[in-house]
């Protein structure tokens, strides 16, 4: 017992050596028997005896691996030996082969590192037990430590960084080729390995960055390694959704102007500053470098020149169908991401082509009655919000799809009017009130380019939709289904108010009938492309982004001069209701964040962003 255990009977982890405890416990490692056995035997007779029977030195010789500090010299030695009796070294010899895998070689000679390259690939291809050992200990080196952030930045390592990586990267890139096996192996390891979410930003980013060079010497690994890397991100995002990042940066900006406090349970040692042109969320900071990188990296994947070679155009044509298809298995059925999904945006912003595959692989899916009634949902927010947010998406196609949107919900209608006994609730007809609720977005968001062509809107069943006995406007977001009547009533389109007001009294009834605050029956909206709150990455995004702009209504000049026009009390009446209506629209202005709380990122309709 030590004399501090004697005198309090309780010990302390965190009680400091003297000089003289320091000295015996040194003298004490220096003397312990153990390794000038190990030594003077060396690995050959260690496993010769271990065949006799006799495993107590070669369970030694694992304790010297481990623990002994040795030379360039004495490592080269000992991994020629064990190529010598690779064979011999069977699954009961897996401890003293684990210790000879650990060996950390980065640090050591050309010689070393050639010797520990083939002593590891002649294991594994002997044994193949032994190929997860291998490669875990080979990416293991891919995570930086969490006190090397000075050595990556922004997810980029340092050139000594860098070359020390690109030894590694050979060593796995050999092993790869040469024990076809360890392929099976990778995509487990590489998952296992995968830093946990609340890790500091470089150790993800460092990670991620060796993840990403991997595919550019094995691409056959792309798909699968893709996968798993979005599905990584998207635990960083549900982690850092945008309103914590908005609210994270306004106190950093408080803090800024003096509001200066101690945080007491963080270390000096564990605070990192962030980049100025990055956010102050921790977990967003880290996601928004990996976006960065992913962005860059499918870029060059898929940007094809115009004088590429066809095998260039090929291999970024089948590059973009795998991210497509990643696309529907991974992102189409997550619910209320965040920032993630930019990843198809962004890729379809590079080419016409992968932006008409995208939508049509949606509009498929939304005809599709073979599919669930959730991922038809889904699909019909992503057409909807990809389309009044996409800037390189033209006018054309925005028509093209609110076409078919309108004639598949007029078909709908038509349908259900044969069987008037139809069940009329949310969860019977959800899909119909996403594609409805689309339709009125999309012609509220683009109203400016689209009411160029009036004809155009004219000739949709928008009177029709809208009024139907099945009544999508009592199913939109209140925003939306204002927004769209305010639009389709300035140009004589569709009069929706009567109906927006029929709704409101039926929900103030059901609520005072009961006595009670029933919650409202409103479809549960993802607009997947809000706005985009990461700012490293965001350079990839923002020269692509439209921002909405209200759409400007009538003159009140206009509407008095038609007003005098038609002298009747009815119309009067009317044109008096729109002026109020602005009116009141204009007083809703004024109340933005009580309008932000209703409609937060992620459910809002983007029409105060």
């Amino acid at each position: 017992m030590s004399a501090y255990t004697s005198k309090t009977g309780v010990t302390s982890i965190l009680k400091s050596f003297s000089s003289a405890d320091r000295e015996r416990a040194k003298a004490a490692a220096i003397n312990k028997v153990r390794f000038a056995t190990p030594k003077e035997k060396g690995l050959l007779e260690s496993v010769r005896a271990a065949q006799g029977g006799n495993f107590h030195l070669v369970k030694e010789f694992s304790y010297y691996l481990l623990e002994a500090d040795l030379d360039d010299d004495e490592v080269l030695q000992i991994m020629k030996d064990g190529r010598k009796i690779v064979h011999s070294l069977t699954p009961d010899f897996a401890d003293v082969v684990e210790a000879l895998l650990s060996f950390n070689w980065r640090k050591r000679c050309p010689e070393v590192v050639e010797a520990y390259t083939e002593f590891s690939i002649d294991i594994m291809v002997a044994h193949n037990t032994y190929i997860p050992i291998g490669l875990s200990k080979c990416i293991v080196h891919w995570i930086p430590g969490d006190l090397q952030a000075a050595d990556w930045v922004n997810g980029c390592p340092a050139e000594g960084t860098r070359t020390e990586l690109k030894t590694v990267h050979d060593i796995l890139n050999r092993i790869l080729t040469a024990v076809p096996m360890a392929f099976d192996v990778v995509i487990d390891v590489i998952s296992a390995k995968f830093p946990y979410f609340k890790k500091p930003a470089h150790v993800t980013a460092g990670y991620l960055y060796n993840v990403l060079w991997l595919m550019e010497y094995k691409p056959m690994f792309e798909e699968l390694v893709l996968q798993l890397v979005l599905q990584k991100l998207l635990i960083l995002d549900v982690n850092a959704p945008r309103d914590e990042i908005v609210e994270t940066d306004e106190d950093e900006d408080k803090m800024d102007e003096g509001d200066v406090f101690t945080i007491d349970d963080i270390t000096s040692d564990t605070v990192v500053k962030q980049p100025e042109d990055s956010v102050v969320h921790p977990i967003g900071h880290t996601l928004d470098t990996c976006l960065s990188m992913l962005y860059k990296f499918v870029d060059s994947k898929t940007r094809i020149l115009p004088d590429c070679s066809e095998g260039k155009r090929w291999a970024a044509n089948r590059f973009f169908k795998t991210l497509l298809y990643i696309f529907d298995e991974v992102l189409l059925p997550s619910h209320n991401t965040h920032h993630v999904q930019f990843v198809i945006f962004h890729v379809c912003s590079i080419r016409s082509a992968y932006s008409e595959a995208f939508l049509s692989s949606l509009w498929l899916k939304v005809q599709n009655p073979n599919v669930s009634a959730i991922i038809r949902h889904a699909a019909v927010g992503y057409i909807a919000s990809y389309l009044a947010r996409a800037k390189f998406v033209p006018l054309s196609t925005i028509k093209l799809y609110l076409n078919e949107l309108s004639n598949w919900a007029n078909s709908y209608i038509g349908d259900s009017d044969q069987y008037s006994s139809q069940n009329g609730s949310l969860k019977a007809n959800m899909v119909f009130f996403s594609v409805c609720q689309s339709i009125f977005y999309l012609i509220a968001f683009r109203a400016k380019d689209l009411t160029k062509d009036l004809h155009f809107l004219q000739l949709l069943p928008l009177s029709r939709i809208a009024m139907s006995h099945l009544n999508p406007l009592r199913y939109c977001l209140p925003a939306v289904a204002t927004a769209f009547a305010g639009v389709t009533r300035t140009h004589q389109l569709a009069y929706c108010h009567t109906v927006l007001e029929r709704n409101a009294r039926r929900k103030l009834a059901t609520v005072y009938g009961h006595d009670k605050a029933m919650p409202e029956e409103t479809l549960e909206t993802f607009f997947p492309f809000d706005p985009y709150m990461l700012k490293l990455s965001n350079k990839y995004i923002e020269p692509n982004y439209l921002v909405y702009k209200a759409h400007e209504m009538e003159e009140s000049v206009a509407t008095e001069t038609f007003r005098r026009k038609r002298g009747d009390s009815e119309m009067v009446e009317e044109d008096d209701f729109i002026l109020a209506d602005k009116r009141q629209r204009m007083n809703e202005l004024s109340k933005s964040q009580e309008f932000d709380k209703h409609f937060h990122f992620g459910t809002s309709p983007g029409f105060n962003s």
